[in-house]
C-alpha cells in the first residue's frame, strides 16, 4: 500500500497548447505543479513524473488505427481530409498542434500508471487526466484519449472489481459511460450542466446515474446532491476504488459553462469520498480559466495531501497566479485580486431549487 499521497505529473504541459484560440490555450497542470511547490506541497518524494503510454497500452481501449493517426498527425502536423472526418481531428475543437500524440498519452500514462500503483491501496492525483470524452476510434470534445477508462481497466488488471466513478465536471462524461455502462461492477454518477455539449446524460439511471442541474448551481445545491445522492450512493455500492473526475469548469469564472460553484463545493466532494474506499485516485478534467483552474486544483492536493489551505498565499505563489495571462477572454482582462492572493473562494451558497429536490429524489427511487 502507498505510504503517502501521489502527485503524477509532467513538464509537458508547461509548455504545449491547442492553439492561440482554444480554450486549451491556458497553463493549468503546470500552475498546480508551481503553486503546489510553492506552498512546500510537493516535495520530490511525492512526485511523480508520468510516463508517456506506448500505443500497445492504449490500445486497451482505443482502437489502433486511431492510435496510429495521432502519431501520424503528430509527425506531419497535418491530416488528411479521409482521417478529419474518420478520427475527427484536426478540426477546431481537436486540432493539429506539436504534441497532440504525445500530451494526451502523457496523462493517460499517468493514469495507468496510477492503476497500477493502487493495487495495494492509496491516494493518487493526477490532474492532467480526466479527459473523458474521448472515444476509442476518434477524438472527442478536447480529448484525444480517454485516459479515466484506460485507469479504471489499469484498476482491473491490477485485481480491483468494484469501482465507483464520480464526475462533477460541467459536461457530461460520455466516453466514460461509453465503456462501462453494462458493466454491473462499475458505479457510474455524472452530475453535469443540462444542455451543455455534448447533450448527453439526460436524468436516469439507465447504465449510468446521470444528474444534470440548471444553470447557476450554487454552492448550497452542490451539498444536497453530495449529502443526499453522491454520498450514500458510493457508501451503499461499497466499492475497491473510487475515481474522481474533478473537472474545475462548473465554478462561476469558468467560460465554458454556465454554473455557479466556488471551489469550495468542489473540495467538498474530495473530501467526502477520501476514505469511502483503500483506493482513491482523483483527476482533473475541464476548466478553462487559468486562475480558478489553478487555484481549485491546487487546493485538491492540498486536501488529498493533508495540508492546512493558507488564508493568504505566500508571496511565491502569489508570483506564480500573477505571472498568468487569459488574453482573449473579458474575464482575463482585469481580474480579481483574490485571484492573485487566495485559494479559497467565498462560497456561493444560495436557495436550492426545488426541481433539483425533486430530480435527486427521483433517481433514488429508480435505484
Amino acid at each position: 500500500m502507498l505510504t503517502r499521497p501521489l502527485f503524477i505529473g509532467s513538464e509537458i504541459y508547461r509548455n504545449s497548447t491547442y492553439g492561440r484560440r482554444h480554450p486549451l490555450r491556458v497553463p493549468r497542470v503546470s500552475t498546480v505543479m508551481d503553486l503546489s511547490r510553492a506552498l512546500g506541497w510537493l516535495p520530490s518524494q511525492t512526485y511523480i513524473t508520468s510516463p508517456r503510454a506506448k500505443p500497445a497500452a492504449l490500445h486497451l481501449w482505443h482502437e489502433p488505427a486511431y492510435v496510429a493517426a495521432l502519431q501520424q498527425a503528430q509527425i506531419s502536423q497535418t491530416v488528411s481530409p479521409e482521417d478529419r472526418k474518420r478520427f475527427n481531428i484536426g478540426t477546431l475543437d481537436n486540432p493539429v498542434f506539436p504534441e497532440m500524440f504525445d500530451r494526451p498519452a502523457t496523462a493517460a500514462g499517468g493514469s495507468l500508471l496510477a492503476g497500477e500503483l493502487l493495487k495495494d491501496g492509496g491516494v493518487i492525483y493526477n490532474p492532467a487526466g480526466g479527459t473523458h470524452h474521448g472515444m476509442p476510434g476518434y477524438a472527442n470534445g478536447f480529448c484525444y484519449l480517454n485516459d479515466p477508462v484506460l485507469a479504471m481497466l489499469s484498476l482491473r488488471r491490477n485485481g480491483v472489481q468494484r469501482i465507483a466513478y464520480i464526475d462533477i465536471d460541467a459536461h457530461h462524461a460520455d466516453g466514460v459511460e461509453h465503456a462501462f455502462a453494462q458493466d454491473p461492477d462499475v458505479l457510474l454518477l455524472s452530475v453535469h450542466e443540462e444542455g451543455l455539449w455534448p447533450r448527453t446524460g439526460p436524468l436516469g439511471t439507465q447504465g449510468a446515474i446521470n444528474l444534470p442541474v440548471p444553470k447557476r448551481l450554487n454552492d448550497d445545491e452542490m451539498a444536497f446532491i453530495l449529502d443526499q445522492l453522491i454520498g450514500p450512493v458510493v457508501e451503499t455500492f461499497r466499492p475497491d476504488a473510487v475515481v474522481l473526475q474533478c473537472g474545475a469548469d462548473a465554478v462561476e469564472e469558468d467560460p465554458q459553462s454556465h454554473l455557479s460553484l466556488s471551489n469550495n463545493a468542489h473540495w467538498a466532494v474530495v473530501r467526502a469520498l477520501r476514505d469511502i474506499a483503500p483506493r482513491y485516485l482523483v483527476l482533473g478534467g475541464g476548466g478553462y480559466n487559468p486562475w480558478s483552474v489553478g487555484r481549485l486544483w491546487t487546493g485538491v492536493w492540498g486536501i488529498l495531501s493533508g495540508q492546512e489551505l493558507p488564508d493568504r498565499l505566500p508571496t511565491d505563489a502569489e508570483k506564480v497566479l500573477r505571472g498568468l495571462r487569459f488574453d482573449g477572454n473579458r474575464r482575463g482582462k482585469n481580474p480579481p485580486e483574490h485571484w492573485f492572493t487566495t485559494l479559497r473562494d467565498v462560497p456561493r451558497g444560495g436557495y436550492i431549487q426545488d426541481n433539483i429536490r425533486q430530480r435527486v429524489r427521483l433517481l433514488l427511487k429508480q435505484l
